[in-house]
Order: structure tokens, then C-alpha cells, then sequence
């Protein structure tokens, strides 16, 4: 793999990395605040309490399982060869902006330069699938020409 798709699969994982670390967070927190309901006052009050620490542990649930998934679709990046069309893991430079076909992290930057990093299932990364050097696309108005591939 080359060294400027390592790097952006690294800034990937950094990305994954602190979504799962920040949910993990907010289900220790909204389990805290759980357990402090069960020691306060009875009643409607201590019912609202606990319910809404539980829809919040819920929903920091539902986040860590998906930086989980993506986690586990950048371990898919990660066994990908390079190709001459686009595909998961390619490095698509184009006439107006660079993209890294991976998952949506967005904007990345690599010794200065700047990459968006979408995923294959996005409305864009679907259109820039299988294309190849020279292919021109046009998305939501906009042109784009692809010029490498890496």
C-alpha cells in the first residue's frame, strides 16, 4: 500500500477511533446518571430520570455500533489493491477535488493536501465506482474529470 492511502487509512482510523472513545463516553456517562436517579428521590421524577438516561444510553448504543461498523469496513480498505479503475481504498484525483473511497470521514489532509473521504454507498462514491482515468462524471451540477488513480 502506497504511503498516502496508509496515511489516509491511518486519519481514518483516528476518526473511528474517537467516535467509538466519545460513545463510549456517553454510555458510561448516561449509565452514571442511571444509577444517581436510583439514589435520589422516588416517584414520577426518579421514573423521567431513568428513562431518559436510558434513551440516552441507547442512542450512545446505536453510535458506538456504528463506529464499530465502520471499523470494520476500514478493515476492508485495508486489503484492498491498488487498481486502475475506482474502487474501495482508491486515492481518485479529479479536475476539482480529490476523494479516498473508504468511509465517510470527511475532509482529510495528507502533507498538505486536502482529500474527502467518502464511501462507496454515498450518492457520489456510487457514481465514481468503476470509473476510470479520462472518465468525466457530472454530480449535482458539477463536473468532474478523473485524472489518476492511486
Amino acid at each position: 500500500m502506497s504511503h498516502l492511502r496508509t496515511a489516509l487509512l491511518n486519519l481514518c482510523s483516528a476518526y473511528v477511533n474517537q467516535r467509538i472513545q466519545v460513545a463510549q463516553e456517553a454510555i458510561h456517562a448516561a449509565q452514571e446518571s442511571a444509577q444517581a436517579e436510583e439514589k435520589s428521590s422516588a416517584g414520577d421524577k426518579y421514573e423521567t430520570g431513568r428513562a431518559m438516561a436510558h434513551l440516552e444510553k441507547e442512542k450512545a448504543m446505536l453510535q458506538w455500533h456504528e463506529a464499530n461498523r465502520l471499523r470494520a469496513d476500514l478493515e476492508k480498505v485495508a486489503r484492498q489493491p491498488a487498481s486502475d479503475s475506482v474502487g474501495l481504498g482508491s486515492v481518485v484525483v479529479t479536475s476539482s477535488t480529490r476523494f479516498y473511497v473508504s468511509i465517510g470521514a470527511g475532509n482529510l489532509s495528507v502533507d498538505g493536501v486536502d482529500y474527502l473521504a467518502l464511501s462507496p454507498a454515498s450518492p457520489l462514491g456510487q457514481r465514481l465506482m468503476k470509473r476510470k482515468v479520462g472518465d468525466r462524471l457530472l454530480f449535482q451540477n458539477k463536473s468532474y474529470t478523473i485524472l489518476a488513480i492511486h
